[in-house]
């Protein structure tokens, strides 16, 4: 019972602050990176489709993106959704493929960069208190319920505080690579 409800926990704890990784790729740094635009959504054929199913993106310089759909007629779509993002990036489309040049950053765009960064951190460690939240909740019901021992349930519940800190912390690491990355020019 207290090993299901830790690895339980240990999981979403895990998904929500690796999932952070996957966010922060989508904002922009001075360097092109295909994780910027990938799955930015395309309304392709009617649906909207994350790009990175209708077109290939390389970054063969630092930078600049190439963006080659398979389809040459979603051109204009692909175009479409890169002006209406809030990426502030104008593509250049000559029949065949779309070329991003990605401009450096200025310093106060850096700083509204880096305040989405921490947003999205905060809302992360939240995710994982909230999932602790619900653990602990579950061991109390069991401790309740006479299904697990109230020293147990006290073990458990600060194995459970380890792993919170240990995500939050995991999480923290993730954002201040990012700062970094936003801060060096």
């Amino acid at each position: 019972m207290a090993s299901d409800i830790l690895s339980i926990a240990d999981k979403k704890m895990k998904a929500v602050s690796e999932g952070l990784k996957t966010e922060l790729a989508t904002i922009r740094t001075g360097r092109a990176s295909p994780a910027l635009i990938e799955h930015l959504k395309v309304d392709y054929a009617g649906a909207p489709t994350p790009l990175n199913q209708i077109a290939g993106i390389s970054a063969p310089e630092a930078k600049l993106l190439v963006i080659q759909p398979w389809d040459p007629g979603s051109l204009r779509d692909i175009e479409q959704a890169i002006m209406k993002s809030d990426l502030g990036l104008n593509p250049v489309n000559d029949g065949r493929l779309i070329r991003l040049s990605i401009p450096p950053l200025s310093e106060e765009r850096r700083q509204e960069l880096i305040k989405v960064v921490h947003r999205r951190l905060e809302e992360r460690r939240v995710g994982v208190r909230n999932i602790r939240r619900d653990a602990v909740e579950e061991v109390k019901k069991a401790e309740k319920n006479k299904e697990m021992s109230q020293n147990d349930s006290r073990r458990v519940q600060e194995q459970l505080q380890k792993l919170t800190d240990n995500y939050i912390l995991v999480a923290e690491k993730i954002a201040q690579e990012k700062e970094k990355e936003l801060t060096s020019v």
